[in-house]
């Protein structure tokens, strides 16, 4: 038997989640499959990657070690497979806007794979709030920019949803919320809330928040998604936030599980944005058609694939 992409994929999923279960949701597949996969890998290693709990399942040593492999064996297969298409006869340059979280959890790999793709194309980068890109983008400052789609308010700013990233709670490992069977803001409502506040994140919450005609016990209002994340890992509270800035570990090595809610919170859509009218150059046209052929055409071509 030899080790599969599939096997390290579903491994790498449930070591970040914490759970065989969540990383079957995650993963859109069974839990047994990710059971099967995981349990194929151990027995070729001959070592056990995790300690199984009624929690969820821990890395071992020998686990820990092997994640960093299998993170750059899945770096590698996603390099190979998205070899650049080197263009050099687009030229031009772009004035890139992009807020707090595109710009930290989105951009530095796309910038770096632009690069490579059009050579010739020169990119301005801005950090901004959202009020400051729409006023920038209005008034010609800049070009484009990589926003929440979600937050623009300005009727004459156009945007184009790429992708968008579900909302989980996060808790620290082996929280009483993490064995409940069923999971909704109400059982959220009383519990030490960490409520971020960069990129209206804040205001963003409130949306389901108020659906419900509930209000979160908020505890501390940060900025920081760092502090955030080293809040929640340390048992000081828990919080609702994107799989886009989630990360399983705290700078100070402790864990982070998330869960999935039963009520309705809206998942953070992330897109283009320019504003109406707007006569896009070559050069904007490369970037646009860049980000539609990443996150647009995988979307298509699954759709075609599933109705055939």
């Amino acid at each position: 038997m030899s080790m599969t992409i599939r096997q390290l994929k579903y491994f790498v999923a449930a070591a970040e989640l914490g759970q065989v279960s969540q990383a079957a949701i995650h993963l859109s597949i069974s839990q047994s499959a990710v059971t099967t996969a995981i349990r194929e890998l151990e027995t070729l290693l001959g070592v056990n990657l995790f300690v199984r709990s009624t929690q969820g399942v821990t890395l071992t040593d020998r686990g820990r070690h092997f994640l960093n492999h299998a993170y750059q064996v899945l770096r590698s297969v996603d390099e190979a497979l998205n070899i650049p298409h080197t263009d050099e006869d687009a030229m031009g340059s772009v004035r890139l806007a992009a807020t707090y979280t595109a710009q930290g959890y989105l951009l530095p790999y796309h910038l770096q794979r632009l690069r490579q793709w059009y050579p010739n194309i020169s990119i301005d980068l801005y950090e901004f709030e959202r009020t400051e890109i729409e006023d920038k983008l209005l008034d010609g400052s800049i070009d484009m920019a990589i926003v929440l789609t979600d937050n623009l308010i300005e009727s004459e700013i156009v945007s184009e949803k790429l992708f968008s990233s579900e909302r989980r709670l996060w808790m620290p490992s082996h929280h009483h919320l993490s064995q409940k069977k069923t999971l909704a803001l109400e059982d959220v409502e009383k519990e030490p809330f960490i409520m971020l506040t960069v990129d209206e994140a804040d205001v963003s919450a409130m949306r389901y928040w108020s659906l419900k005609s509930l209000q979160p016990n908020v505890i501390l209002r940060t900025s920081s998604v760092e502090s955030v994340r080293s809040m929640v890992a340390n048992g000081l509270g828990v919080a609702i936030l994107s799989d886009l800035v989630y990360r399983p570990w705290s700078l100070e090595g402790r864990r982070i599980e998330t869960r999935s809610l039963d009520d309705v919170v809206y998942p953070m859509s992330v897109g283009l944005a320019w504003k109406r009218g707007k006569t896009f150059t070559q050069a904007m046209h490369a970037i646009r058609g860049y980000f539609q052929q990443v996150y647009l055409t995988p979307q298509q071509n699954m759709v075609r694939s599933t109705v055939v």
